[in-house]
């Protein structure tokens, strides 16, 4: 873990946002509090007023809704480095939860203070916005996904994003990473049973799409796995180009 947490989350933003070192030395300036939290705790929670901005520093979150006889939807994965409540900086109530995939570590940064550095740093602001906007395309997508695309499609696309994402982090190592989710959990993201799913995953290792170990995932050929996914990375706007070749995925 990086001495100043909030590294992370400024080498994230810079993803897509590049920042002067002025701006660059104010988001690291932020004063925060770190959290160690266990699987299955909150960092958002439905129906509470925002205080704090989360940043994930260590281990795996995921975003939810629930109906009202308790079925979950999984709406999104969040990696280290990303901000998990900027949807809520402006907003009085969340409308939706955050909660931990895994064990991991949280920054939080008083709300007052992300309101207070997005209105003064037109670049910071931007930056802030661009993150908002990319979760926004990545909600659009992951619709398309589960109301679109069939089992084998839906579970492809997922593994395939993750890839690219944490690739774009340096979270990945070579060809694959590990997908800390149940199949339960997967599912719930994927609108399907775990009992199919689980058909799916088979499916997919035996047509030499995925190799699986426990919760290793790796991808023999990369380019028939992002056609099988009707994968195209325009939606994640990252600064490296979309490319038919092999993730370059880095140890």
């Amino acid at each position: 873990m990086s001495n100043n947490p909030l590294e992370l989350l400024l080498e994230n933003l810079e993803l897509r946002s590049p920042l002067p070192e002025q701006d660059r030395q104010a988001i690291l300036a932020l004063p925060y509090t770190l959290k160690s939290l266990d699987p299955g705790s909150y960092a958002v929670r439905e129906g509470e007023p925002p205080t704090g901005c989360g940043v994930l520093v260590s281990g795996f979150a995921y975003r939810q809704k629930l109906t009202g006889d308790g079925g979950r939807q999984i709406l999104s994965i969040h990696i280290p480095g990303e901000a998990l409540d900027f949807q809520n900086i402006f907003l009085n109530v969340a409308d939706h939860s955050v909660q931990m995939l895994t064990r991991g570590h949280v920054a939080l940064v008083p709300r007052a203070e992300i309101q207070k550095i997005a209105r003064s740093s037109a670049a910071i602001g931007h930056a802030i916005l661009v993150s908002v906007l990319v979760e926004a395309s990545i909600f659009r997508e992951w619709i398309l996904n589960v109301g679109r695309r069939d089992a084998r499609s839906r579970l492809a696309h997922v593994l395939c994003e993750l890839a690219v994402r944490l690739d774009a982090s340096g979270l990945a190592e070579d060809m694959g990473y590990r997908l800390p989710m149940t199949q339960a959990e997967l599912a719930d993201a994927l609108g399907l049973t775990p009992v199919h799913l689980n058909r799916v995953i088979r499916s997919l290792e035996a047509d030499g799409l995925i190799k699986r170990s426990k919760r290793e995932f790796s991808f023999p050929d990369w380019g028939r796995m992002r056609d099988i996914a009707d994968f195209n990375d325009r939606y994640l706007h990252l600064a490296v180009q979309e490319s038919s070749e092999p993730v370059k995925l880095r140890a």
